[in-house]
């Protein structure tokens, strides 16, 4: 299928889910060090990362060069940005609210962290192992880079800024204490109620682009990730957790009202 590697590509998922579950374990055992499982948080964009390196290193003598360091540099960017700034804004903080409430229902006789190990870092280490499957794909390709590579990048860059930007206002809007209790509807974020995860979807609608010359049988195997990351985004633990806890807000329903729920969209007016 135009020739593509299979044995090679399925060798690499073997050591891509030993990479991410190397990340989940070095991070689970400094979460036990320090009493707090947050920092499970800065592993997601690391997994990605290691997954992309190991591939590279895999890959040699298989894919299309430039596709190769192209995959493995925007994966690497996007992760390493993304780690840094969940580790940027955890600095100095307690445990998340979140997985307060998760290790709260451990089973009786179940370690917190047993628990946490299970729910918590086997399952995003599978996530990463999951959706980085366009990544893991587009190095074994054989195709040179072509329009389809510049399409993908073009909207990997959109799903960089939009969430890079978004964050960085948030994070500037939330610093201000004159801010508090209120709700940032400023820049990108007077457009879509979640310009971050937008970016995030974004993101592995680019990745995903540059598996898709592999074949038809590529593309099928790999459209599980973007997929899976979009549901998550919109109907999982990203756009419905927070708009459930930002729902009891003063002035939320309004913003709401007047901004689209993920697209990016001109504000509607006010009546």
């Amino acid at each position: 299928m135009n020739g593509f590697p299979w044995g090679d590509f399925a060798l690499n998922l073997a050591f891509a889910a030993g990479s991410a579950l190397a990340v989940m374990l070095v991070t689970f055992a400094v979460a036990v060090v320090r009493g707090m499982h947050r920092i499970v948080d800065v592993a997601w964009g690391l997994g990605f990362t290691a997954v992309a390196l190991t591939g590279y290193v895999l890959s040699s003598g298989q894919g299309d060069d430039g596709r190769r360091l192209l995959v493995t540099v925007l994966t690497a960017v996007w992760g390493l940005r993304l780690a840094g700034h969940i580790a940027l804004r955890g600095r100095g903080k307690g445990e998340d609210p979140r997985y307060d409430r998760m290790l709260a229902k451990a089973p009786p006789g179940t370690s917190r962290n047993a628990y946490a190990f299970r729910m918590v870092y086997l399952l995003q280490g599978g996530l990463v192992w999951l959706v980085s499957l366009p990544v893991q794909a587009a190095l074994y390709v054989p195709s040179e880079l072509g329009l389809l590579a510049v399409l993908a990048a073009l909207v990997w860059l959109t799903g960089l800024f939009f969430e890079a930007v978004g964050d960085r206002q948030l994070a500037r809007f939330t610093s201000d204490p004159a801010n508090k209790g209120r709700i940032m509807d400023r820049g990108l974020w007077s457009w879509t109620r979640h310009p971050n995860y937008f970016g995030d979807f974004c993101v592995w609608w680019g990745l995903y682009l540059l598996a898709a010359p592999g074949g038809w049988a590529v593309a099928a195997a790999t459209l599980v990730s973007p997929v899976v990351m979009s549901l998550l985004l919109t109907k999982g633990s990203g756009k419905r957790l927070l708009e459930a806890h930002m729902a009891e807000r003063p002035g939320y329903a309004e913003y709401a009202a007047r901004t689209s729920g993920f697209f990016p969209l001109p504000p509607r007016r006010r009546r």
